[in-house]
């Protein structure tokens, strides 16, 4: 076991030195990189069926010539992600703060000064891992958690969480997140946790379903049960790409109240906002994440 353990940590540290030196490369040779990379990593067709139906069932109306050219800017863009993930690995803060920025974050800096924990439902739009840069932005004595999904890779699971937390963010597991937001208020620690939320839950006889993106999907609420257990403050983050390595995130509240809503209309609420952000701009959604696996049939 203590052998396999040395192999790992030393597959693991380089795995490492390649990556931070990979991240030292400016970020305009990136894109320069990713141009040149393009149309070999499109013809190689990357989850090429998966994307293709999420895009044809996402839009009906779309014509072959039209959903071809949104799956081209979609492998665009994530190959750009990619480039910018392993840029995050050395970024400096400074320059992070000018390339992810946020809107009415003053707002929410002021409600956690008054203590009131916050839960901030986003998705996989735009570049969410530069989103972790929060804490960059906040003046409030808060932690600042994102909650995560564990990757099959060790070596590459450990190498983003390290990369994750550079700018004081918590990383915390999926399947820990109620322990860890119980033990935070419980020490009355006030807190701003980032949910991923619109992945898809695994397939059980009681999940719930809601619209989204012309179909009928199952939906996690547990961001949701959190919140209003509580008593949190619900806040929507719509990104936007500005231009090619520059994003806004805007803060939406959600409601005004958490606790006067119905049983899973927080979750309707999210999935509206954030349907309405990708049909604004398509092509920064994660088409290659099979979300509608388990959607109903039409």
């Amino acid at each position: 076991m203590k052998k396999n353990g040395k192999k790992m940590d030393l597959g693991y540290r380089i795995l490492k030195a390649f990556w931070i030196a990979a991240s030292l490369i400016p970020l305009p040779v990136m894109y320069l990189l990713s141009d040149v990379l393009f149309w070999s990593f499109y013809l190689a067709g990357y989850r090429r069926a998966t994307v293709r139906r999420n895009i044809a069932g996402s839009f009906p109306d779309v014509g072959t010539k039209e959903a071809r050219r949104l799956e081209r800017k979609f492998y665009r863009f994530f190959l750009d992600t990619i480039f910018e993930t392993c840029k995050y690995a050395s970024i400096t803060k400074k320059n992070i703060r000018r390339r992810m920025v946020f809107e009415n974050v003053e707002e929410v800096d002021e409600l956690l000064r008054q203590g009131r924990s916050v839960s901030l439902y986003l998705g996989h739009y735009g570049n969410w891992e530069w989103v972790s840069s929060l804490p960059l932005h906040l003046t409030a004595d808060a932690v600042a958690g994102q909650i995560y999904h564990k990757l099959n890779s060790r070596r590459a699971d450990r190498l983003l969480l390290e990369s994750r937390s550079r700018m004081g963010a918590v990383c915390v597991e999926m399947k820990h997140t109620l322990r860890w937001i119980n033990g935070l208020h419980a020490d009355g620690v006030t807190t701003i946790t980032g949910y991923i939320a619109d992945q898809s839950p695994r397939k059980r006889s009681d999940m719930h379903y809601l619209d989204f993106l012309n179909r009928c999907v199952p939906v996690l609420t547990g961001a949701e049960k959190i919140t209003r257990r509580y008593g949190m403050e619900a806040y929507y983050l719509d990104v936007e790409r500005t231009a090619r390595g520059y994003y806004r995130g805007k803060f939406v509240r959600m409601t005004d109240e958490v606790g006067t809503l119905p049983e899973d209309e927080l979750t309707a609420i999210y999935y509206a906002l954030l349907e309405a952000t990708i049909r604004r701009r398509p092509e920064f959604f994660l088409w290659s994440h099979n979300r509608f696996r388990y959607a109903k049939k039409q």
